[in-house]
């Protein structure tokens, strides 16, 4: 290696990468980048006294131009626990996109006040068009049915904590997988890390899309199977990822009231499914898990939340440059070196 190519290296990491980077899709991290985020989230989650302060003196502005409970809060929340500030509006009616402001102006304004920006809006690519206006970080809360990564990061995290892994894993999505961004992203980002097996759960009505499907078969370590009973194959998925089946998405009620109760997750089923399945959910839910389910250990989707939250914190950090105190981003994957070479 040259010096120049071994001084560009040594200048080049996962974590200096980071350092104002706008997240619209998680094709915008590297695999590398993902995985020291999960292992950020678990720093921040053993360490939450010690990692208060990491954002002092730092502000984040959540611009949610439509409803949001748990992202809007979860973004906030996050920027509070590292110790920083939070301004915002939720609800388009609250900004002067009412009066007529473009989202590129909008974000202009708020580019003098914070180091960060969260945005949530219902038409697809805004976040993109956010991001190319300023020169602060911009990390896209959801836009439209477009793309939810901070939702798919949750996700991942989740993975890992109940299993200590994200592959060579046989995950099971249920319910409306044509219209459902957080399924299409999860799928797409597994694909990314490889060794998982997809069993894709839905009515005709409701099947994967075509891209998506061509994405799994990109892949050569993942492969896919679609059924449309639940039943026949909660017994061999290590997760189970159940989405909303949704009455407007059909051209006739009969077919939505034949086809809804099979969606539905109940003691029942779970008594098939093996011990340590862990289901997921990125919420709201309606009736597709019954409240049953919710005592039940395997039960994964309020984690989830949590895990949101602290996937954040270490996301709003790392594109800030904010270093958390006694985390060493090259730490686990010394030991791993030191394992193989032993």
């Amino acid at each position: 290696m040259s010096l120049s190519a071994a001084q560009a290296s040594s200048n080049s990491s996962p974590s200096k990468d980071f350092i104002g980077k706008s997240v619209v899709t998680l094709d915008d991290l590297t695999t590398e980048q993902i995985e020291l985020l999960l292992r950020k989230a678990q720093y921040i989650d053993a360490n939450r006294k010690l990692v208060s302060h990491t954002c002092d003196g730092r502000v984040i502005a959540t611009l949610f131009y439509e409803p949001s409970t748990r992202t809007r809060l979860s973004f906030e929340t996050a920027m509070l626990r590292l110790g920083g500030q939070v301004i915002g509006f939720a609800g388009a009616q609250l900004a002067s996109v009412s009066k007529g402001e473009s989202i590129a102006d909008t974000l202009k304004t708020v580019e003098n006040f914070v180091d960060v920006v969260a945005i949530r809006h219902p038409k697809e690519g805004a976040a993109l068009v956010a991001s190319h206006a300023v020169d602060i970080p911009v990390i896209n809360a959801g836009d439209g049915g477009h793309m939810h990564p901070t939702q798919t990061l949750a996700d991942l995290c989740t993975l890992q904590s109940r299993f200590g892994r994200i592959n060579n894993l046989t995950v099971g999505l249920c319910g409306d997988l044509t219209f459902g961004r957080t399924v299409h992203s999860l799928i797409e980002t597994l694909c990314r890390f490889g060794n998982v097996n997809f069993v894709l759960i839905s009515p005709d009505e409701l099947k994967t899309p075509q891209y998506v499907i061509d994405r799994i078969k990109a892949t050569d370590s993942c492969t896919y199977v679609e059924v449309k009973d639940l039943v026949s194959v909660i017994g061999d998925l290590d997760v189970l990822y159940m989405t909303r089946v949704q009455q407007e998405r059909f051209f006739n009620e009969d077919d939505y009231l034949r086809l809804r109760d099979t969606y539905i997750l109940d003691e029942d089923k779970m008594r098939l499914a093996r011990k340590d399945m862990a289901v997921l959910h990125p919420l709201p839910r309606v009736n597709e898990i019954s409240v049953d389910v919710d005592d039940d250990p395997r039960a994964a989707y309020f984690e989830q939340v949590k895990n949101g939250m602290l996937m954040r914190m270490a996301l709003e950090c790392s594109v800030l440059g904010d270093e958390l105190p006694g985390f060493d981003p090259d730490g686990i994957d010394a030991v791993n070196m030191k394992e193989v070479a032993a």
